[in-house]
């Protein structure tokens, strides 16, 4: 259980509680979201990357193809276990390992990238810093990703974020807007942003692929009674019922910022 003052009001979240629908409806980025980390000349052939915060191991999994080899790190062992199996199933070679990613102790230089996806405003900022500076090798970027769905602007959306708010209503996930990835003061002792960008996205979902990703967000399942969760789905998809055709699409945005360490 993770309890953090800046983060729902101080309310803990356990991620692992909710690894089997992360699993299931969070592998959800399009191929333009992957090419742009491609196109930037990162996690590919010949380097040496670690994705902390890696969850089920989404990022490896899914940049596996390009070449590159992979360790994913995240402090939940629930979610490390799944991580484990999805990419035995999928007869991949990634390392994986569960602890506390300022806490992490590979030799000096170990890596050419870092990315950390959906996960940095997680990590202990002054820790973190000098940590990343220490694994990566002369030169190495650390790359950080988001993606978020944009609910003043789809209907949709909104709804459904509404109605996580009626069950927690300390979430501070609401009301997501577009901006540049914020990069903490921390990290510019170590390493200067190379590049900070955002664009829009139309992700496709299902009205169950959609109660899904709805359900394995921090507000519901990493946070709520399994009682409380079974209510919440109960009524989210009686909402959609009426608020959504079977297939739709949420709009998104997407960032990636890239940092490169410094000397």
């Amino acid at each position: 259980m993770i309890t953090d003052k800046r983060i729902d009001g101080g309310k803990g979240f356990d991620w692992g509680k909710t690894s089997g629908d992360y699993a299931k409806y969070r592998d959800i980025y399009p191929p333009e979201f992957y090419q742009k980390i491609v196109d930037a000349g990162l996690c590919t052939k010949g380097q040496q990357v670690l994705d902390v915060g890696t969850g089920t191991g989404v990022l490896p999994r899914f940049l596996y193809p390009y070449g590159a080899k992979f360790t994913g790190m995240d402090i939940s062992e629930n979610q490390i276990a799944t991580a484990v199996k999805l990419a035995e199933e999928a007869d991949m070679d990634i390392r994986f390992l569960s602890g506390p990613a300022e806490q992490m102790d590979f030799p000096e230089g170990s890596f050419d990238v870092v990315t950390a996806c959906q996960c940095y405003f997680y990590f202990d900022h002054s820790r973190m810093a000098p940590a990343l500076n220490r694994v990566l090798k002369p030169s190495g970027r650390f790359v950080i990703l988001y993606m978020a769905w944009l609910p003043l602007e789809d209907p949709i959306a909104g709804a459904s974020e509404e109605l996580v708010l009626a069950y927690n209503p300390s979430w501070t996930g609401k009301g997501e807007t577009r901006h540049l990835i914020t990069v903490p003061e921390a990290y510019l002792d170590y390493f200067t942003v190379e590049s900070n960008e955002i664009y829009d996205l139309q992700i496709p979902f299902t009205r169950e692929s959609w109660d899904g990703r709805i359900r394995a967000c921090r507000g519901i399942g990493a946070s709520l009674s399994s009682e409380e969760v079974e209510a919440f789905t109960e009524e989210h998809r009686r909402l959609l019922e009426t608020a959504a055709p079977e297939e739709f699409t949420i709009r998104h945005y997407a960032g990636m910022a890239v940092l490169k360490k410094k000397g």
